[in-house]
């Protein structure tokens, strides 16, 4: 979401923003930071990284649980009408997982104390994947572990027993959903660099989805992390009134851990999505497909993505990727997956904009040329648990003249423009090291983007230190350099009416008065010290 992410609605069909469904859903769901803390305070010396996946896999377990024993018990007492409790297809036709019932929480629950509880919860996890056939590889299944302290563990299966997860209420107010992703941020934040390989901030990725407003067609994340780049996308067209079967989604991930966690996250929330694993560079699981929204938040700066193999690769249509950085690999592999039509929101290293090392320059050249670069948007600082690195934000599209935006508005030819948006003032720091892009901030970055492109509410205009719409021609006489520090220009200062000659008097007369207190102060201080010496 990096992956972090993004960063980042969540009414069911609601009208509106989705920041606006994001604040009514924060607002039913308050008790997350407290379940955290009872949850963290059980790690005891666990790595976050390890701890997570024991966490998690038992608020999954837990969640469809839950949604397995609310219909079980409709169809118990539906039983004079012919109904069968132990029907599988009953549960399967409404889109609930079968659960045996040696994994059901209930009997789980009631053995949390005893020894045996760690191999009780992997015997669950075989039983459901024997199961359920969309979760075969992908459940945790260590519990029995000896270093796993299972006192510990038998405490933590009754906290997350106090949550009410996978009944019909909860499940539409996504309670389960804000829970998982509020945990993906903690453990984030609790891994530092790691965990960032997995998760993208919330408010980078709302940007990315709303700028890329992905209403219908299919949606490729080749670097998908835990799959939130996903999420976002189907609550943006659940927010905005569509439906979420008009998008396809298509992913994949390298690393098998964090590929687990994307299904499970998709899994929790009953959404369909072709999730390979298999390294993107080499093992390309989608060869065939041309995507109509490319949204991504890969590696930065990877420096080992096996180049010397692939130099007469295909998708270098632009020129060959340096060994020593991926950044352009990445860019043309996104391209090379675009529909004629299609637009790529993604998220890479600010030196991708500028560095002219191993023929990275020639490239971003030829892409400008080819006129794929729509808009570059300079993010602020401090926004990953990954890295300090500042990162920006590119958006290509394959084709400029025209297109349909949001709500199927035609989108304004755009040839030979692009367009610069300076957002590193923007962010608010939430602790010494951290930033998040507050509602107001998305929706001034989101609505200049479609004010430009021509599918948004009102015209767009020039803001001086903010945004600017350049011709290739400006970006050429910059060496197709695409900071947008280089072309928005200096913030204009409001005029405050006041002579300049006048001005520069006040601010002399100013200076002055400092150097009259400075010196008297100094004065005062020598005369002290001289009566201190002679008494």
């Amino acid at each position: 979401m990096a992956k972090a992410a993004g960063p980042k609605g969540r009414g069911r069909g609601a009208k509106g923003s989705a920041g606006e469904a994001e604040k009514s859903s924060d607002a039913v769901v308050g008790f997350e930071e407290k379940l955290w803390q009872m949850a963290d305070k059980l790690r005891n010396n666990m790595d976050a990284a390890e701890y997570k996946h024991v966490v998690l896999g038992l608020i999954f377990l837990k969640y469809i649980s839950d949604a397995f024993e609310e219909k079980r018990l409709a169809l118990e007492a539906d039983r004079k009408n012919g109904a069968d409790p132990e029907d599988e297809d009953e549960y399967r036709a409404e889109n609930i997982f079968w659960v045996p019932k040696e994994a059901r929480w209930a009997h789980l629950q009631a053995n949390a104390k005893q020894a045996t509880i760690g191999k009780l919860v992997d015997d669950a996890m075989v039983a459901i994947e024997a199961k359920n056939a969309t979760l075969k590889g992908v459940l945790p299944k260590d519990y029995g572990r000896p270093a796993l302290d299972k006192t510990r563990l038998g405490e933590l299966i009754d906290l997350v027993g106090t949550i009410g997860l996978g009944d019909k209420d909860n499940r539409s107010r996504d309670v389960l959903g804000r829970v998982y992703e509020y945990f993906l941020t903690k453990f984030a934040a609790a891994e530092g660099r790691n965990g960032g390989q997995f998760y993208t901030p919330r408010g980078v990725v709302r940007v990315l989805v709303e700028m890329l407003a992905p209403y219908k067609g299919r949606v490729f994340d080749p670097a998908c992390g835990s799959g939130g780049m996903f999420i976002s996308s189907e609550k943006f067209v659940e927010a905005h009134g569509g439906r979420v079967g008009d998008i396809s989604i298509f992913g994949q991930e390298s690393n098998h851990t964090t590929w687990r966690l994307a299904k499970l996250n998709l899994a929790i929330r009953g959404i369909d999505a072709n999730i390979v694993h298999g390294d993107t560079f080499h093992a390309d699981g989608h060869k065939d497909l041309k995507a109509d929204y490319v949204i991504a938040n890969p590696p930065f700066n990877d420096s080992d993505w096996g180049q010397p193999r692939l130099k007469e690769d295909a998708r270098w249509k632009y020129g060959v990727p340096p060994a020593g950085n991926a950044n352009f690999a990445w860019v043309q592999h996104f391209i090379h997956h675009l529909s004629p039509t299609g637009i790529a929101g993604f998220v890479l290293a600010n030196g991708s904009m500028s560095s002219q090392q191993s023929g990275e320059g020639e490239i971003r050249k030829a892409l400008v040329e080819s006129d794929l670069v729509d808009c570059m948007v300079a993010l602020p600082g401090q926004l990953f648990y990954s890295t300090q690195i500042p990162v920006c934000l590119w958006f290509l599209a394959r084709d400029k003249k025209n297109g349909l935006g949001g709500r199927g508005k035609k989108m304004r030819n755009r040839q030979r423009e692009t367009l610069f948006i300076d957002a590193r003032k923007l962010g608010t720091l939430v602790d010494r090291v951290h930033r998040e892009l507050s509602d107001g901030d998305i929706a001034r970055i989101v609505d200049t983007y479609h004010r430009w492109r021509g599918d948004g509410s009102g015209n767009y205009e020039n803001v001086a230190g903010f945004c600017k719409s350049a011709k290739t021609e400006e970006i050429a006489s910059h060496q197709f350099v695409l900071t947008p520090g280089r072309y928005v220009g200096a913030e204009e200062v409001e005029d405050d009416g006041e002579p300049f000659e006048d001005k520069l008097k006040r601010l002399m007369s100013a200076l002055e008065n400092q150097f009259s207190e400075g010196a008297r102060l100094e004065t005062q201080i020598r005369d002290h010290l001289r009566s201190l010496v002679h008494g």
